[in-house]
């Protein structure tokens, strides 16, 4: 069964059906460690097939999710939306390298942010800087679950999110297509003030404790920092991409004008 609040789904088949369905979008699959049989079988295979992470776990933590319903050993852990492939996203946003040209989409890309109301915060910023499309490592990401939701103000549901296995292969793929990718990185002697917004741009931002993966750092075109007047070494992820995003934002708006 489903519970809208927590985004659970429990038990054998309605897992098993869930990952055979194309518009039920299945953050990871969590199994008891003594789990085996044909029903895991099928079940760790279409998980594989779907690119869904699967987690060996404690019995308590299936009992503590599945809140007393007999879980049989599975519990899924189920977004509100359905993620995109990156090929479906870019193809919805700007289609050919022209486009790409002519339109200056503004991407974001979000770095194993792991805390739920951070991922909430940085999709409103998001909404808020007119971002055409979002995309998301498969793995070591927190959830686009009930808490990111409020966490947005309900604006999760108003923008188009991608999900990527690797990265740093997304991010070539995009400089291809034609977008200048700029990396946020506290430690770059370039501001985001220096940077060139004025063209078909991709944000990208990395995790609350360790900033960019070094192969994702290293597969941007630019590194940038925010400066700071004051004491504060660092600012909030949520609150960095709304600094980046809007002055992204600015570019075009004065452009439109």
């Amino acid at each position: 069964m489903a519970d809208s609040d927590t985004s659970t789904i429990i038990g054998r088949n309605p897992v098993r059906e869930a990952l055979e369905r194309e518009d039920q979008g299945i953050e990871k699959i969590m199994l008891a460690q003594s789990a085996s049989g044909e029903a895991i079988g099928v079940i760790r295979k279409a998980a594989k097939e779907r690119d869904v992470p699967v987690q060996y776990v404690p019995e308590a933590r299936l009992d503590h999710e599945s809140q007393g319903a007999v879980h049989q050993g599975v519990v899924a852990i189920a977004s509100p939306i359905t993620y995109l492939s990156v090929h479906e996203l870019l193809t919805k946003v700007a289609p050919t390298w022209g486009d790409v040209q002519d339109r200056k989409p503004l991407l974001l890309v979000i770095d194993r942010v792991t805390d739920t109301r951070n991922f909430g915060a940085i999709l409103r910023s998001a909404v808020a800087a007119g971002v055409d499309g979002v995309i998301v490592p498969q793995t070591s990401m927190a959830p686009l679950n009930a808490a990111a939701i409020k966490a947005s103000a309900g604006t999760a549901m108003r923008i188009p999110i991608a999900r990527a296995p690797k990265l740093p292969t997304v991010l070539q793929q995009l400089k291809e297509r034609g977008y200048w990718v700029c990396g946020a990185d506290g430690t770059s002697e370039t501001t985001v003030w220096d940077v060139d917004f004025d063209r078909a741009v991709t944000v990208v931002l990395g995790s609350e404790g360790d900033g960019l993966a070094v192969d994702v750092a290293e597969a941007c075109d630019v590194l940038a920092s925010i400066p700071m007047r004051g004491p504060a070494e660092s600012l909030n992820v949520s609150v960095a991409a709304g600094v980046f995003l809007l002055q992204a934002a600015k570019y075009r708006l004065s452009s439109a004008q």
